[in-house]
């Protein structure tokens, strides 16, 4: 099944075209066709939409926040806790 193509051009500096070239080359397809395969994954990734098992992490581990509960709103107290000051110069 052949896709309807549109042909558009853009603008790319010098450096991305010439890396653009050496990938395309290296795949052994045209520069188009890795321009295209290039956008297609990108747009896969931002129009993914996040999952729960994405952030499986969320609530893994715990800590002793002491004093400073809640470490969320006070993390600079608790930096500069767990942390002694430097000596400005």
């Amino acid at each position: 099944m052949m896709l309807a193509m549109v042909r558009t051009q853009i603008q790319l500096d010098d450096e991305t075209y010439r890396s653009a070239r050496r990938v395309a080359f290296e795949r052994h397809v045209s520069l188009s066709a890795f321009v295209r395969e290039a956008l297609a994954a990108a747009l896969q990734r931002v129009s993914r939409p996040s999952r729960r098992e994405d952030f499986s992490f969320v609530g893994a581990g715990r800590s002793r926040q002491g004093e400073l509960a809640p470490v969320s709103e006070r993390h600079d107290e608790a930096l500069a806790q767990a942390r002694p000051e430097r000596k400005r110069r």
